[in-house]
């Protein structure tokens, strides 16, 4: 396979990888790769991986990418909570939630990280479109709980004050009926009575702001 090829091939790619190459030249070489990155023509994302280098770096884009060089899995945690602008948007790696253990990827793009869930809470997000692919991401809701779940250690109002909810933001984004039947889903009285404190802290405090 010449480079031309590849471009051909795979133009509609985000990313793309030797698995993806072999379906189109079963008896392609992974020395071929080696020669286009040192060429700059594309650029390894992790092992296996790889973009084409002119491809522009955004937000869908990554969120992809980590959809696909990790699967299961869709982006949620504090990566979908600053999307939806429910926190601030300092948020400087990629998470997302896998039925898988635990990880994470330093790479050139930036770093992606994945936290377990079982595979009975692997649930909640949408298939988003953009350009000519899609994202997986967690509902505003289901990116709230799965929040909760893995951060068993938030308990008190000064626990809550820390994680710098936007109140406003919150009610008006959160469908608090669907949040409630997707905490119940869960099946977990201890999420449910961590979210209980959770919305009495939000609730608390938007009052205390619009005194």
């Amino acid at each position: 396979m010449q480079y031309i090829q590849l471009r051909q091939s795979f133009k509609d790619f985000t990313i793309f990888s030797l698995s993806d190459i072999r379906q189109v030249e079963p008896g392609f070489h992974r020395r071929r790769l080696n020669e286009w990155q040192s060429k700059g023509y594309i650029k390894k994302v992790i092992k296996e991986y790889y973009i084409f280098n002119d491809k522009h770096i955004d937000e869908s884009v990554l969120f992809e990418i980590s959809n696909r060089i990790y699967k299961p899995s869709y982006v949620s945690l504090e990566t979908a909570l600053s999307h939806y602008q429910l926190i601030p948007e300092s948020v400087y790696s990629t998470t997302s939630i896998s039925t898988r253990r635990t990880y994470s990827f330093h790479t050139d793009l930036g770093d992606f990280v994945y936290r377990t869930i079982k595979p009975d809470n692997f649930w909640g997000y949408e298939i988003i479109p953009y350009e000519k692919s899609v994202y997986k991401m967690a509902e505003p809701e289901k990116a709230v709980l799965d929040f909760l779940y893995l951060n068993r250690h938030l308990r008190s109002n000064s626990d809550f004050e820390s994680l710098r909810f936007n109140e406003e933001m919150f009610f008006q984004r959160i469908n608090l009926d669907k949040l409630k039947v997707y905490s119940h889903k869960f099946a977990q009285n201890t999420l449910i009575k961590r979210l209980d404190r959770f919305l009495k802290h939000l609730s608390s405090q938007r009052e205390k702001n619009n005194a």
